[in-house]
């Protein structure tokens, strides 16, 4: 029996209006048919016990009906659970009948036996019936399409979006899918009927409809769904083991080309974030990039490949995307080539640590924009190559922005990280003196304006956790967490991107250092458990997560900010300026980088990364002391 809900909408009300008169007219023909063989009418004295009774009966049955639940779900989505307990509750309802006669006894007549069974058998037919029969009306087939319903799908979002679904839906009857209901936060929404099928209520009362319509699957179709909404979706279908699909976000619809129904996918970790996603107008934000000849570098790493995507979109003169790994370049120029049908494209291999390479290239194509974004990421392997992390980093940096400057680029941007905060890894030492080298650049050449675009880690790149995690959820565990008290700040892949382009027409004073608003760190171990759970497995019972310990130089907790710097606001809310108390002397960067090339030129890679370390953690320091 299900937990009452004394809370009644106006469908369930309307139900017990129709059930009541369904047990009248069972009552009623219960005696027509106890008395059909006998000549005239019903004898006075039944009656007289008909028109005492049938007020009692019609109560107490609606009562047992709604104890047993029979008003938890409209009636076109009855199924065989719902019949049974339709038995259950007219078998009870009819026991209470003869209990109420015989031994309480109010009325002066007793029930006839044969009445009390013929009313049984017509309230079951009747009652079951008119559910079964909404439901074969509103499944009937349309003209000239025969296939079955197949599953039923319940859509979060009656905007244009889940109007879309439902017209791919039916466009598309081989998919064997039926949407059955919307549900959406507009609460004016609440009953109306959008291509024939109703809103049944908000997210706030997802638990409730889902046990009211019981769907086969559920689809989210509202690409910008802030990620509170999609979590409390997931979680209302995850505790019901009821598939969750969405649609792409904006971002991957831009990317589309196929039908929308090949476009929905699972649920993802990024989609459950718990906070707002970014979302930005990109014609307004890139319109500075149109009609420019724009170079990307690191052009097939995770965020190069968006920065190419995105930049493509807003019409640029030429897109140059450089990388020096061929296989990844390859990859995003047939992309944007072949699937995207971009024709302003030049892919180009280079090295970045190559100064004469670079100033070839630079000077070939003239970028009026640079976005440099080529580096390398993985802190342990970076630990145990301090070498090439401040070769490809930091000297790649510097070349790269003064051969730029010498061919009239006119805006560069580096894309940093947190790990450049206050840093005691290697990686986060390269790319902390990655800064330095766009910040002196910025001195030295009055021309081209540099700035550096610092955010935490991006889900979906090759360095994430996530990958991470999904392979050892997929091996069976265990997952590893570092600490549990571990935190990270996260975004996805598009967010980033769109706010380094933004940030790129964001200039208050030159050389600045901007800091993307990453919302509220996450733990790493609610993010493991996370993933699990999507996975269909329960943590610890299914998959164990195992706690291994901080590696050298680990934090627990990233920083946006270093201990000499300060946040200060800028016009875009989402994006914040790092000012430091005491600039650092663009000449001492110049001397101090110098003086590590030629100690990393010397070749002494076992002392080099502590003294990058060291370096980046305590900048101002006598040049001299690095060699």
């Amino acid at each position: 029996m299900r937990r009452p809900d004394f809370h009644l909408r106006r469908y369930q009300l309307m139900q017990m209006a129709g059930d009541g008169l369904l047990v009248a007219l069972s009552y009623f023909l219960a005696y027509q048919l106890r008395f059909l063989d006998d000549p005239g009418t019903i004898p006075d004295r039944y009656v007289d016990l008909l028109l005492q009774s049938v007020g009692f009966v019609i109560v107490g049955k609606l009562c047992v009906f709604y104890l047993f639940g029979l008003y938890q779900k409209w009636w076109r989505f009855v199924g065989g659970r719902d019949i049974a307990r339709i038995i259950q509750a007219v078998s009870v309802s009819s026991l209470l009948l003869v209990v109420l006669f015989t031994v309480i006894q109010p009325f002066k007549h007793d029930l006839p036996r044969s009445v009390a069974v013929t009313d049984f058998l017509l309230t079951l037919f009747l009652i079951a019936g008119a559910r079964l029969g909404t439901r074969l009306f509103k499944e009937r087939p349309n003209k000239g399409n025969r296939i079955a319903r197949g599953r039923e799908v319940l859509v979060i979002g009656a905007g244009s979006g889940g109007q879309m679904v439902v017209r791919e839906l039916r466009l598309n009857p081989h998919l064997g899918e039926t949407a059955i209901g919307f549900v959406d936060d507009n609460k004016d929404m609440r009953g109306m009927r959008i291509q024939g099928i109703s809103v049944l209520g908000t997210t706030d009362e997802i638990e409730t409809i889902l046990d009211e319509t019981e769907p086969d699957e559920v689809m989210i179709a509202i690409p910008s769904a802030p990620g509170v909404l999609r979590a409390r979706v997931v979680a209302a279908c995850r505790d019901r083991q009821i598939p969750v699909r969405t649609l792409p976000t904006v971002f991957e619809l831009l990317r589309g080309g196929v039908q929308l129904s090949q476009q929905l996918r699972e649920v993802q970790v990024e989609d459950v974030l718990g906070r707002d996603p970014v979302t930005m107008e990109l014609a307004r934000v890139g319109a500075y990039l149109e009609d420019q000849v724009v170079m990307v570098t690191g052009a097939g790493g995770s965020i190069g490949k968006e920065l190419c995507r995105q930049i493509g979109l807003v019409g640029p003169k030429l897109l140059v995307m450089l990388d020096h790994a061929e296989d990844n370049l390859f990859q995003i120029e047939r992309e944007l080539v072949a699937e995207r049908h971009f024709t302003r494209v030049e892919a180009v291999l280079a090295d970045c640590k190559e100064t004469e390479r670079m100033f070839e290239v630079m000077q070939r194509f003239k970028p009026n924009i640079v976005f440099h974004a080529a580096a390398y990421k993985h802190v342990p392997l970076m630990e145990s190559n301090p070498l090439e992390a401040v070769r490809n980093n930091t000297f790649a940096t510097q070349i790269t922005a003064d051969c730029a400057a010498a061919a009239g680029t006119e805006r560069f941007v580096l894309i940093s990280t947190d790990k450049a905060v206050n840093p005691q890894t290697v990686m986060g030492a390269s790319k902390a003196m990655a800064e330095w080298a766009v910040a002196a650049a910025d001195a030295r050449h009055a021309n081209t304006r540099f700035v550096s675009v610092r955010f935490g880690n991006v889900l979906g790149s090759s360095g994430s956790v996530v990958p991470i995690f999904k392979r050892q959820i997929e091996q069976g565990g265990p997952v590893t967490v570092t600490h549990p008290e571990m935190t990270r700040f996260f975004m996805t892949i598009p967010e980033a991107v769109q706010l380094v382009i933004r940030a790129g027409d964001t200039g208050v004073s030159r050389g600045d250092v901007f800091v993307l608003d990453m919302g509220e760190p996450v733990k790493i171990t609610e993010l493991a458990e996370n993933m699990i759970k999507l996975a269909g497995r329960e943590p610890e019972k299914d998959i164990a997560i195992e706690f291994v310990g901080p590696r050298p130089g680990e934090k627990l907790h990233e920083e946006l900010f270093g201990d000499e710097e300060r946040p200060q606001p800028t016009a875009s809310k989402r994006i914040m300026r790092a000012v430091r108390e005491q600039p650092l002397d663009p000449d001492w960067i110049v001397q101090t980088l110098d003086r590590l090339e030629q100690a990393a030129q010397a070749g002494d890679e076992a002392d080099l990364g502590g003294r990058v370390v060291e370096l980046a953690s305590n900048p101002g320091g006598d040049p001299a002391k690095v060699s």
